[in-house]
């Protein structure tokens, strides 16, 4: 089966799914408020039922009577809707790791049509290994803009381990790095939720450094780490699409990201090299009249021209939010080309909302050019427990439990739902 066979049935089950399912399933469950604006015109607008629903902070404060806010999941506005959590988890990549993780969700105008988010996160884990992010989506519907971020700041000693789908654990070589991100987008919305833009994107390395000095994945790390640094920088051409009306938790609706990025020398990239990310997500209530949703998720990051750097080939659990490959270590296979796709069913527990659960499937593949035949698929498989956070922005707390093969396992957290 050869790659661009396998892009094109993807891009022809997300086609299909769209044309059958947005329309069908899409609705949410609201209540309609009828409201006159000042030109007369009659608009419905909506508000989501929250009457019978609970979160954690209501919990505490009905458990212990201890108030943790002035009860901004109820309130009737434009937010900020503010989520808070101190957490203690394990990761496979960091083992214990202490974390405080936020995310704010508003909405930018008074017709409420999509939430915007920020989320902010800080993490140390056992292995001394310190980072922060911000990823900002927010949407200024008066002006038609959406603007993306995606900032980072690591020290991050790790391991890798090689190149291809045929690496094992066994032969991982530890290396230790800092890293910067700065990914700025700015979209413009041309027609309904279609939105064409540019954004400067930085990838800067510096301090690397490992400590062993023979193997085959050591040759091929160094091979491709000409010094102790590396940049990658360059703008991009971005196509979006995306109906979803909450980005944190969807429960219908469809995202559709495309981006061309060369990076280039005059921008102060080592080399000139040329990339394309395609990502496809698409969501599903199931049953039709329920919360229950099936969601599905493709990533593809390519390399079209030239080579990029060790640190800068796509990579599994690097994507914008680090999600990707549940059931394996971040960063576990690394290649000139990433295939993924992902399955995820998402049902109550309870009715009040607060208690959630998933059962979730992914398989991915790494190519060295894209003529390459498939040949290797890699699996990975779960279950995981959703914890409401905040009744109003409906975010969740994920707590999932993933396995792979050659024996991977372990568990990942999120604050929001993984995709």
């Amino acid at each position: 089966m050869s790659v661009n066979y396998l892009i094109n049935r993807v891009i022809i089950i997300n086609i299909i799914c769209l044309i059958l399912f947005t329309k069908v399933y899409s609705k949410e469950e609201n209540d309609s408020i009828t409201v006159i604006d000042t030109s007369g015109q009659v608009k419905i607008k909506t508000e989501k039922k929250l009457n019978n629903q609970i979160d954690f902070i209501d919990v505490i404060h009905n458990t212990l009577h201890i108030k943790l806010r002035n009860d901004t999941a109820k309130a009737v506005g434009l937010g900020p809707f503010f989520s808070l959590l101190p957490a203690v988890g394990y990761t496979l990549v960091s083992g214990i790791t202490g974390a405080i993780t936020t995310s704010t969700s508003f909405y930018t105008d008074e017709n409420k049509n999509k939430y915007s988010n920020i989320l902010a996160n800080v993490y140390y884990s056992q292995f001394n290994q310190f980072w922060t992010n911000i990823n900002s989506s927010i949407f200024i519907d008066k002006y038609k803009v959406h603007f993306f971020g995606d900032w980072r700041f690591y020290k991050f000693p790790t391991y890798t381990y090689g190149i291809g789908p045929h690496t094992n654990v066994a032969s991982a070589l530890p290396i230790d790095y800092s890293y910067v991100r700065l990914y700025q987008y700015t979209y413009h919305e041309f027609f309904d939720n279609l939105f064409f833009g540019i954004a400067y994107n930085l990838d800067l390395y510096w301090d690397i450094t490992t400590k062993v000095d023979t193997g085959k994945v050591y040759n091929e790390f160094i091979k491709n780490v000409k010094n102790s640094r590396s940049i990658s920088s360059g703008f991009s051409a971005n196509f979006l699409y995306d109906t979803r009306k909450n980005s944190v938790n969807p429960i219908g609706g469809t995202y559709v990201n495309v981006q061309y990025r060369p990076n280039l020398t005059i921008l102060g990239s080592d080399i000139n090299w040329q990339s394309m990310l395609i990502d496809i997500r698409q969501f599903v209530r199931l049953p039709a009249n329920s919360g229950n949703v099936l969601a599905f998720w493709s990533y593809n990051n390519l390399t079209l021209k030239g080579e990029p750097a060790y640190l800068d080939l796509p990579t599994i659990g690097w994507d914008d939010y680090n999600n990707s490959g549940r059931g394996y270590v971040q960063g576990r296979y690394t290649g000139n080309n990433l295939l993924y796709l992902e399955s995820e069913y998402r049902f109550h527990i309870t009715d009040n909302g607060l208690l959630g659960g998933v059962v979730f499937g992914n398989a991915e593949t790494i190519l060295k050019k894209l003529s390459t035949e498939l040949h290797t698929i890699i699996p990975g498989y779960g279950v995981g427990l959703r914890i409401k956070i905040n009744k109003k922005s409906d975010t969740n707390v994920c707590i999932d439990y993933g396995l792979g093969i050659d024996g991977s396992h372990g568990f990942f957290f999120n604050l929001g739902e993984v995709f």
